[in-house]
């Protein structure tokens, strides 16, 4: 397997992407946009180890990640969500258009999930599979779960607090009010369901497998419950059986 970071310039953007591939990606004739979890970034294992294992059985296919706002090399330093909708936007028309992709498929994990769903109920769906890993459904009451009331308080006066792991990332309540308002346990996804694959752990400590259930159920979507895994896979069997569940519903038809 091969790897190629390039920019993608478009709207006064810059955005940072890694691409996996074969041997020429000009030649992958289907691409996977894998994109991962809050305050992660492109040089992300498990997509790493899921490019590997789905190109070394499916030579036709690429992957391609890419850095959110405020995350990675990402130059921007206020998060919004609509930027985010953008960045997806923007790399999903720069693999149809520059890199002609034939098809289009979508692995994501947790609020990359989140802003997946979220751009379906936007925009329709591009895509011809979603493996959906760890969703972040419920995502605002994942990000506001452990706020104290000092973060509170800096909010509530139109102040920004610090968010993140290894890059910390300004949070506003501007931020938060879109991902309350973009609720998407609200939308339909009932048009989509047949090419929606969830994966999700019993013991997920951040974003309850409950809600999962209870949204794969009003849209009767496929859901694999991984027994004892928790919110990153972080056991190897868990994420090995993820990623081959994930590779099995991309398998070319």
């Amino acid at each position: 397997m091969q790897d190629k970071h390039f920019d993608i310039n478009e709207e006064g953007y810059s955005i940072r992407c890694l691409a996996y591939f074969n041997k020429d990606l000009r030649q992958a004739k289907k691409v996977v946009i894998a994109t991962y979890g809050f305050g992660g970034n492109k040089e992300n294992h498990a997509i790493s180890t899921f490019a590997d294992r789905l190109i070394g059985k499916y030579k036709s296919f690429a992957v391609v990640t890419f850095d959110w706002p405020c995350h990675g090399q990402d130059a921007r330093k206020k998060l919004l969500l609509s930027e985010c909708l953008e960045y997806l936007d923007l790399v999903i028309k720069y693999v149809k258009d520059e890199m002609g992709a034939e098809e289009i498929d979508n692995y994501s994990s947790s609020f990359g999930a989140f802003i997946t769903l979220d751009y379906l109920a936007r925009k329709g769906n591009p895509f011809h599979r979603i493996g959906l890993r760890c969703p972040a459904i419920k995502m605002y009451e994942a990000l506001t779960q452990n706020l104290t009331e000092d973060d509170w308080s800096k909010l509530h006066k139109g102040k920004e607090i610090l968010q993140g792991f290894e890059r910390k990332m300004k949070i506003s309540n501007e931020f938060l009010e879109e991902m309350q308002t973009d609720d998407v346990t609200k939308q339909d996804y009932l048009d989509y369901a047949d090419s929606i694959l969830m994966i999700h752990g019993t013991k997920d400590e951040m974003v309850p497998i409950e809600v999962t259930r209870q949204f794969s159920e009003d849209n009767v979507i496929e859901l694999i419950e991984v027994e004892g895994a928790d919110h990153p896979f972080s056991n190897p069997k868990h994420m090995d059986l993820a990623i081959q569940k994930i590779i099995s519903f991309f398998k070319p038809e």
